[in-house]
């Protein structure tokens, strides 16, 4: 899974006390990337998909996986989840959509192709399109990606890609479109960094102009 690995079914304590140790209540919320197309078998999902000894009789059926969800999204502060089932599995993307009023993200599911995007809307699978420019292959086709997003009441998460270099045109691709969100990893090397530099210095240039979306990532204008 990217960034995300459940080693148990059983949740930790209410309180979640890495946030709270560091003064961060309220302040930090968190989404997650699953990608549960990469642990999808058979028509179920094994989160104990790196043990070649998983346990089948520990697999978990659509609707037990979106029960863990929401028991995540009940004792966490999570305001959004990406590719929280595999690709085309589209009813329990839509069944997991219309059971909660977070953010859900579609990447594997949409890969930033109108015709899967179109799907989404029509089927009501997910509310935020992940964009990736090199995914659709232009930026005149991830712009008109995102604006059917949009258009149809979805947020837009402009990410980076794996093996990623220090270009930083992702960074003003965001603030260009005003999507509210990036997607570029944690601040601990040059390709990463090189975003968020840029985004720095875009707040530094708009000066006064420049508005942080905060709480309102979703819907920033």
């Amino acid at each position: 899974m990217n960034g995300l690995e459940i080693i148990s079914y059983r949740l930790p304590p209410k309180k979640f006390d890495a946030i709270a140790l560091g003064g961060y209540t309220g302040k930090v919320e968190i989404g997650m990337d699953v990608a549960a197309s990469e642990f999808f078998k058979d028509g179920v999902y094994d989160l104990d998909f790196k043990n070649p000894k998983s346990d089948k009789a520990q697999w978990l059926a659509p609707e037990k996986l979106a029960d863990l969800y929401q028991e995540f999204i009940k004792e966490f502060p999570i305001v959004s989840i990406e590719d929280p089932f595999d690709q085309d599995h589209w009813d329990a993307w839509a069944k997991l959509t219309a059971a909660t009023s977070i953010q859900i993200v579609g990447d594997d599911l949409t890969v930033t192709n109108p015709k899967r995007i179109q799907t989404a809307v029509e089927k009501k699978a997910c509310n935020c399109l992940l964009l990736k420019v090199n995914q659709i292959g232009t930026v005149t086709e991830s712009i008109k990606a995102h604006l059917l997003a949009k258009q149809n009441g979805w947020g837009t998460m402009v990410s980076h890609r794996s093996g990623e270099t220090e270009d930083s045109f992702i960074a003003d691709l965001v603030v260009g479109l005003s999507t509210g969100q990036i997607k570029t990893g944690a601040p601990c090397r040059s390709e990463r960094l090189a975003k968020y530099n840029q985004i720095l210095r875009i707040e530094e240039e708009l000066g006064a102009g420049a508005k942080f979306a905060g709480k309102s990532f979703r819907k920033p204008q």
